[in-house]
């Protein structure tokens, strides 16, 4: 979010002024709810097949980058990203330059990923120099003219800000003092938790990056990509946050400066920042959580998912447009989602149909993205193609369904 010099107030220059940094009563609360996300979250880790939950996640990417952008207010329409994927581009300018934004965002996440240590481990991605990690991984991937900000200004990636600035009401700590606060954060936050107080160590972090504000811009988005670091031993990139928090973006924002409040009295804790206000915060974040991997689940039982994989192959061969489409494809496709990939030979077998007719299927399927093969001759594996997400996951990314405006 675009930042502004400050007014004369209040300056920031302590570390004592962000405390406390983790909520320290009702604790038992969090962690109890915390305890039914991490059950299904897990759960949720054995949905399927593996070669389906890759590529579910390469979805929940795209998804991830439409959703961060949007709640900085500069998202393209999920068809925009696809296109720029494949380095298919608008000719016009300032879609073309969402679509870097959006294609930046989603390579620096699996950039992320692909560095997180192979043993679960928060405190790697919990630490401050992963922050500055996250926005040189997604800015560095910007031209200087696609980095420059509304006011002019051009953001240097993984570079702590050199000027004071104001954000709407709050005043972030004066830049001297940046280093110190984020020295602090890795003294609280970068450790082993465990999962019990995971979502609540970190929901409190991100309050306290995105209050401390240490980038001239970006702060937001890097924020939210350490964040999906932090919590993958947890979500494995099948779920996504950034999906609840743009659904609920004026509700993000609220309980966010909520927590920039000073405390309340003596009944508000013992720092300078409001103990209660950080609390719910925690609290919406780990219902959020609740809620994004509760729907995921709905979406991965393989039971009703076969009923939507047959709802959507009697829907589209109803159509001239998908005439190779046979109700015969229904058992190999519901197959290779559960179990993993087959030889295009044992995909053919399992339809029933004769060899010539089989193989139209599965071209057909092919060539709409709902089968995926790494070579001409290669196994296939089930996709999620964007056209058909409306069908095949319902709600899980109703953007896609739609036509784009710009």
């Amino acid at each position: 979010m675009a930042s502004s010099p400050p007014s004369p107030i209040e300056v920031y220059d302590q570390i004592h002024q962000f405390e406390p940094l983790l909520p320290r009563s009702r604790l038992d609360e969090l962690s109890f709810a915390t305890r039914s996300v991490v059950e299904k979250g897990h759960r949720l880790q054995g949905a399927a097949s593996e070669s389906a939950r890759e590529q579910l996640r390469q979805v929940v990417r795209s998804m991830n980058s439409y959703d961060s952008n949007r709640i900085e207010g500069q998202s393209t329409h999920p068809m925009n990203i696809d296109r720029a994927m494949k380095r298919d581009f608008s000719d016009k300018p300032d879609v073309a330059k969402l679509q870097r934004l959006a294609v930046a965002h989603i390579e620096a996440e699996q950039e992320l990923e692909q560095q997180l240590p192979d043993q679960p481990d928060q405190a790697a991605a919990l630490r401050s120099d992963w922050l500055l990690k996250s926005h040189a991984s997604l800015y560095g991937r910007l031209s200087e003219e696609d980095r420059r900000a509304g006011d002019g200004h051009v953001v240097q990636p993984g570079v702590l800000r050199t000027e004071d600035v104001r954000v709407g009401r709050h005043q972030p700590p004066a830049w001297r003092s940046v280093p110190a606060f984020l020295a602090r954060m890795d003294e609280v936050y970068a450790r082993p938790w465990g999962f019990d107080p995971m979502l609540y160590v970190v929901a409190s972090e991100h309050h306290r990056a995105v209050w401390t504000h240490p980038f001239r811009d970006g702060n937001g988005r890097a924020s939210r990509l350490q964040m999906h670091c932090a919590l993958w031993p947890l979500t494995a990139g099948l779920w996504s946050v950034n999906r609840g928090l743009a659904r609920q973006r004026d509700r993000y924002y609220e309980l966010l400066s909520n927590a920039d409040m000073a405390r309340h009295g003596d009944l508000d804790g013992r720092g300078n920042l409001s103990e209660r206000m950080l609390w719910e915060w925690c609290r919406f974040f780990i219902q959020l959580c609740e809620d994004q991997v509760s729907f995921m689940t709905k979406m991965l039982d393989l039971g009703e998912l076969k009923e939507r994989i047959k709802g959507m192959v009697l829907y589209r061969g109803a159509s001239a447009q998908y005439a190779d489409y046979r109700e015969e494809a229904v058992l190999p496709l519901h197959h290779v989602l559960a179990a993993g990939p087959v030889t295009r030979g044992e995909f053919v077998q399992m339809t029933g149909l004769a060899d010539r007719t089989g193989r139209k299927v599965l071209a057909q399927l092919l060539k709409d993205g709902l089968l995926v093969s790494d070579g001409p001759k290669g196994r296939v594996g089930i996709g999620f193609p964007l056209d058909a997400l409306h069908l095949l996951l319902p709600n899980l990314y109703p953007e896609a369904a739609t036509s784009p405006l710009d």
